[in-house]
């Protein structure tokens, strides 16, 4: 498992942001919400907010095996009930590509420190499958 400093530094004040968006009251029942993340990295944050985030149903990705077998690896350290085995995803592919989700079915769609390091075709392939993926008022949540 990877622990990047920048990760554990900034886990706190980005969790308290999605709060706003599925705390309690926000959509009832455990796993209720369906929240993927690209470019998920090592899975500290896909550990950390799933655990904090009982109502969701967290799914990490990422296009590096080595940050799969990371996310794995906290997954299985963790056995956060409701976080999902990590998926390969490139997010400059088209959003038919992307694990089976099918459109206007994710409430949260999370980028975190993607857009900055990554080509732009990755940033519009975010945009792009946001449009088609996220339900009538679903969010996207991008930071760095």
């Amino acid at each position: 498992m990877q622990a990047p400093p920048a990760a554990e530094r900034n886990k706190g004040p980005i969790l308290e942001v999605l709060r706003q968006y599925v705390g309690p009251g926000a959509h009832p029942g455990p796993g209720a919400l369906r929240v993927l993340e690209v470019g998920a990295g090592a899975g500290l944050h896909a550990a950390h907010f799933a655990r904090a985030l009982p109502q969701t149903r967290w799914q990490p990705s990422d296009i590096d095996p080595g940050a799969l077998r990371s996310i794995a690896a906290y997954a299985e350290a963790t056995r956060v009930p409701n976080m999902l085995p990590p998926i390969l995803l490139d997010v400059s592919q088209g959003w038919e590509t992307w694990g089976g989700t099918q459109p206007a079915t994710l409430d949260l769609l999370v980028s975190i420190n993607m857009m900055h390091i990554a080509e732009l075709r990755c940033t519009e392939g975010l945009f792009k499958g946001a449009g088609v993926l996220l339900k009538p008022g679903g969010v996207l949540f991008t930071y760095g």
